[in-house]
């Protein structure tokens, strides 16, 4: 009988948990892919709004600016990438400079900080390549730019060092009220006693609450796709750069990365599940076009991967968290669409706030690890800092992934942390081996290798990234 189990290991249930990791409770999370982090929370625009966008008065625009605020420390202290970099909504007719102003005012009125309304020049004068159409724009200073998988495991591994458990290919079937609390019925036919449970599953969060009565919203998924650009040319604009939001979203962005790329993206196309996360000819070919639009100068050329995401749209312009009236102590976190990311933090807060109203005692620990470890990057280091680590561990001195330049030491403190990854692209998502221009075509084979020495795991049972995602079956020679 757990105190609380939290369903789904993305960036908003890795937040519940290290929130939920300050108190004198017993808490397990589970999450049914082999890995954290695996849905929405890989697939995204990596940016942390600034919260001009929501609504003033819906939890968006509070969660949102409340979860902007908490970022920076967090970073400092969990360890993962941030960069304050400010954004740019551009303006190209008389329209959208109403639009801007509608923003301007709004922001305001959500507490956003440092917003100003920006001339042509002055908004060439800070984004060069900006296309001369621009008639205006709005700056949020507090707008940022993330690894969002880095700023999950992060939060994910700070809660495991706390004490909350993690149990992966743990998939929930059946939701059911238990002679003490709520019984969880998993994909294997093991039950899990919780008194209290939180459905943070994402594009799956409204077939999980369906499982207790019919949900008061409708799940409309949403798939962006988008291009990933070198780091030759990661320097074209230097903060983020929207257009105007319309209906179905913030529009096609260009974007530095906090590791130095250039993104671009994403469109909205319906889709029907959260595993509909192909790219096509079409869907690329109308980024590129609207991208066009803000930085003319683009250059596709250099794109180094395409991949696309699926948000947790739904009917209600709002995220929706909130106890299950038929199911007493079952709080659901759904429609955590953007500014997901940006909020997730907040929204940790939040949900102790309501399972607190809802009966669960709050007593904070003696001792919680708030910091992690800050971990060794080589790539980062000045010589003689290189010189110092590779002393104390030759492995840092090994490159494995040259692309950018990641070492066998940092595979393998990825594989060691306190939620080990057990596939190629988990370690890449920890450590960036196979993050570069080859994306792994050249370090692949030997982090594989690695892998299997390190976790004890045969070679043919380790994937690619999801379960079943097997790169080899077996050797195909072999002496005598």
């Amino acid at each position: 009988m757990y105190d609380l189990t939290i369903l789904g290991a993305g960036v908003s249930g890795a937040a519940i948990a290290w929130q939920a990791a300050r108190y004198q409770l017993s808490v397990c999370v589970l999450e049914k892919e082999n890995d954290i982090a695996c849905g929405t929370t890989k697939a995204n625009s990596a940016i942390i709004h600034a919260g001009y966008d929501p609504l003033p008065g819906t939890l968006m625009a509070k969660l949102n600016v409340r979860g902007n605020a908490m970022v920076e420390d967090m970073s400092q202290k969990l360890d993962f990438p941030f960069k304050r970099v400010g954004s740019l909504i551009l303006a190209f007719n008389d329209d959208n400079l109403r639009m801007v102003h509608t923003l301007y005012e709004r922001g305001v009125q959500n507490g956003v900080p440092g917003l100003q309304i920006l001339s042509p020049q002055e908004v060439w004068e800070r984004e060069p390549a900006v296309t001369r159409d621009c008639v205006g724009a709005l700056y949020a200073p507090s707008a940022g730019i993330v690894m969002p998988w880095r700023m999950a495991q992060s939060m994910a591994d700070c809660a495991a060092l706390n004490g909350v458990e993690f149990r992966l290919n743990a998939e929930v079937t059946g939701v059911s009220r238990g002679e003490e609390g709520i019984t969880l019925t998993l994909q294997n036919g093991e039950t899990v006693q919780s008194r209290y449970v939180v459905n943070a599953t994402g594009v799956d969060a409204w077939h999980v609450r369906s499982m207790i009565a019919p949900p008061p919203y409708t799940m409309k998924p949403s798939r962006g796709e988008y291009f990933l650009l070198d780091k030759a040319v990661g320097d074209t604009v230097h903060s983020v750069i929207f257009q105007c939001p319309t209906e179905v979203g913030k529009g096609v962005l260009v974007s530095p990365t906090a590791d130095g790329n250039l993104i671009v993206g994403p469109n909205a196309e319906p889709v029907s599940s959260s595993q509909e996360t192909g790219t096509t000819a079409e869907g690329l070919a109308f980024v590129q076009r609207m991208a066009r639009l803000s930085v003319p100068s683009v250059s596709f050329r250099d794109n180094i991967r395409n991949f696309a995401g699926v948000r947790a749209n739904t009917n209600i312009d709002d995220f929706i968290i909130e106890e299950v009236p038929e199911l007493s102590g079952f709080i659901d976190c759904a429609g955590i669409k953007s500014p997901g990311l940006s909020s997730a933090p907040a929204i940790g807060e939040y949900v102790m706030e309501l399972l607190e109203k809802a009966g669960l005692t709050l007593t904070e620990k003696e001792t919680f690890i708030d910091s992690l470890p800050h971990r060794v990057r080589v790539r980062e280091l000045s010589p003689a800092q290189r010189a110092e680590v590779i002393a104390k561990n030759p492995l840092y001195g090994r490159v494995i992934c040259r692309c950018e330049t990641i070492t066998e030491g940092e595979i393998v403190d990825a594989l060691h942390s306190p939620i080990p990854p057990c596939s190629i692209d988990g370690v890449k998502r920890r450590c960036g081996a196979g993050m570069g221009r080859c994306q792994g075509g050249f370090c692949g084979p030997r982090v594989h290798e690695i892998i299997a020495r390190e976790l004890g795991i045969p070679m043919q049972q380790i994937p690619q990234d999801r379960k079943g995602m097997y790169i080899i079956t077996g050797e195909t020679k072999t002496e005598g």
